[in-house]
């Protein structure tokens, strides 16, 4: 027996909210996530394959709206680089797929473009692997990749927080589904050699790192405390670095140093054991793709690889 919905009943099924957003709530979030982007990047996360002048249009009526501002790259021929204003970061705050991350706002458009060197760079990082995971059909969005993620670090006289460039959730669907997290460290080759390399100390003293509670120092129940990052990892995430801004040679020195350090150090040697570690030039990963075999294991043979092979 059929049975027939009452008028109002029909109106309300009718009338069901889309469960998808906007493309403009879309770049808000995207926003607010990477903090600054540039119109061809934003267009690649929002309407990759479609006209530009789609997303250009979004992007002028959040201008419009007072939500969004932008600055000039330098030395790029006026290219435009977005971010959110003060306005746009209160509207974004809480939304879910921001949820756990704090929504930062540059003080002015001179102070964004001072930022955008870094910046862009981690964003152009990014892209590399969301083209390579839409080629590859896995699992990969513009919101998995999270910039600068803080973890304590021990109190040993050293740094005491981890800051890392982005932590990346990435899916690979096939032949079996397999999920990867990675740190991520963008090299533009602005800091010594071995400055970059001591990066690799930190992550090897956040891989030991048990945190104290106060007051029960040196007990016994200590002894099977939680490690730090388990509180936020189901396993470790590999530690990947993208290198570029310099020479060939001066970019193939900064990975033999980074091996080095691997080898040289204990607590690094010891947390090479353990989780992946490596190394690749961010001109490689657009000209190959993310997944190719251009990666540079700091441990072990030096025979290239894909990262997922580490």
């Amino acid at each position: 027996m059929s049975t027939t919905l009452p008028p109002e009943s029909a109106a309300a099924e009718e009338t069901q909210p889309n469960a998808g957003e906007t493309t403009s709530h879309r770049a808000l979030a995207l926003l607010a996530q990477h903090r600054l982007v540039t119109s061809p990047q934003l267009h690649q996360m929002l309407s990759p394959g479609k006209a530009r002048s789609r997303t250009a249009t979004v992007l002028n009526q959040l201008r419009d709206d007072k939500l969004i501002a932008y600055t000039h790259v330098p030395f790029s021929g006026r290219l435009r680089a977005w971010f959110l204003t003060s306005r746009g970061a209160r509207i974004t705050a809480g939304w879910p797929e921001l949820r756990g991350h704090s929504v930062l706002t540059p003080d002015s458009a001179t102070d964004a473009s001072l930022r955008s060197g870094h910046t862009l760079t981690a964003v152009r990082t990014h892209l590399t692997f969301l083209r390579d995971a839409q080629e590859r059909g896995d699992e990969y969005g513009p919101l998995d990749w999270v910039p600068e993620v803080s973890h304590r670090l021990p109190d040993t006289g050293g740094e005491d927080k981890l800051i890392a460039d982005s932590v990346m959730h990435y899916t690979v669907s096939s032949p079996r589904r397999l999920q990867y997290r990675a740190f991520v460290e963008v090299d533009r080759a602005t800091m010594s050699s071995e400055r970059l390399a001591r990066k690799l100390i930190s992550y090897a003293r956040f891989h030991d790192y048990v945190p104290q509670p106060v007051g029960r120092r040196g007990t016994v129940a200590d002894q099977g405390a939680m490690l730090a990052w388990q509180r936020f990892y189901p396993r470790f995430p590999r530690v990947l670095f993208v290198l570029t801004n310099a020479s060939p040679v001066s970019l193939e020195n900064r990975i033999e140093d980074l091996r080095a350090m691997t080898s040289g150090h204990q607590l690094v040697s010891r947390l090479a054991g353990k989780v992946a570690l490596g190394a690749a030039v961010l001109e490689d990963l657009e000209a190959h793709g993310a997944s190719a075999p251009v990666w540079t294991p700091l441990s072990g043979p030096d025979e290239r690889r894909s990262w997922t092979e580490l």
